[in-house]
């Protein structure tokens, strides 16, 4: 029997109409376009702001998308995977509600936590059950409302997150595409640096844990940027080097959207010329889990069938990873 490998099939993707850009933003907290240019590299971001929306909604309608774009019949979908650090509720899962919205009816589904490297750990679990021949059709969502999260007076963190989803079509081939390694790492030393501290069972909600702010993300930038460096950087240059790329072969690097400085730094360390780097953050800000779907959403038209891309994420807990993926079709 053929050795089954996992390919991308597809792409879809949602973004809120409402647009946050940095002029606006300075007139909510202390900062300025220049200053958050400088620092993260950010001019505008996504923002769903309608009231009783969250991340399931934007899941659902990057997934319907990404089924009609590539007329797959939901009742065709074996699983559904959302990676989401943001969930409407703490049960049911936003998974299960994408499932119900658009009526897969054949369909089981997980919801995966891992922050920002959540897409990549999502998308080598339906790399592996696609490749064990039990599952045909898998799709992997990214989707993140971080601005359910986001304290609009804090101007080290407000500036950096945006709201979005974007999702993926994973299916099976014989051809030598698709996922062909990964290293996915946590170590659990994050905690200290990155982390929403109240709402979950350790700190049930309270009016204290309200008052004191504690429901939004706490970052300490520097801390977080060099382990995100470092670690990015390792792993990525394991991935290349153990799969025998460098610049002259890799098409394309798509790293996790947090910080322009960060994503030029890791970029450097692999001697890879910006030009043949993903980069949106720009547009988007950090959408966390939906970051790498939503890149490959813009850049679909740009790749190539056989192109060798290398991903790589950092995220809290800290979690990080990367892996190298043969794209499988002409965009």
């Amino acid at each position: 029997m053929e050795k089954i490998n996992a390919i991308i099939t597809g792409v879809g993707g949602y973004l809120p109409e409402y647009v946050l850009n940095n002029e606006e933003l300075s007139k909510m907290v202390d900062t300025t376009d220049e200053w958050i240019m400088t620092r993260i590299g950010i001019k505008e971001r996504r923002i769903l702001t309608e009231e009783g929306l969250g991340t399931s909604y934007m899941a659902r309608k990057a997934v319907k998308q990404l089924l009609q774009k590539t007329g797959t019949d939901p009742d065709e979908i074996d699983c559904v995977i959302v990676a989401s650090t943001t969930p409407d509720y703490k049960f049911p899962t936003v998974s299960s509600i994408v499932v119900g919205k658009c009526g897969m009816h054949n369909a089981h589904c997980i919801d995966m936590a891992a922050a920002c490297c959540g897409f990549l750990y999502a998308m080598d679990t339906a790399a592996c059950m696609i490749e064990s021949g039990r599952y045909k059709k898998i799709v992997v969502c990214g989707a993140d409302k971080m601005s359910s999260m986001v304290d609009y007076t804090d101007r080290a963190t407000c500036p950096i997150f945006g709201d979005g989803a974007g999702a993926v079509l994973v299916e099976g081939t014989t051809e030598d595409l698709g996922w062909k390694d990964s290293l996915l790492r946590a170590d659990g030393l994050g905690f200290p640096y990155l982390h929403m501290m109240a709402g979950g069972s350790a700190v049930p909600a309270t009016h204290f844990t309200i008052d004191s702010k504690m429901h939004f993300i706490h970052q300490e930038g520097r801390a977080v940027y060099k382990h995100a460096v470092t670690n990015m950087s390792d792993v990525t240059c394991q991935i290349t080097e153990r799969n025998d790329l460098n610049p002259d072969n890799i098409a394309w690097v798509l790293p996790h959207q947090a910080n322009l400085r960060i994503i030029e730094a890791v970029v450097n360390r692999i001697n890879i010329p910006m030009d043949h780097v993903m980069v949106n953050i720009g547009r988007y800000g950090n959408t966390s889990a939906a970051c790498m779907p939503l890149c490959l959403m813009d850049y679909e038209k740009q790749l190539k069938k056989g192109d060798n891309i290398v991903l790589t994420a950092f995220g809290a807990g800290f979690t990080w990873g990367a892996a190298y993926l043969k794209w499988a079709y002409n965009g």
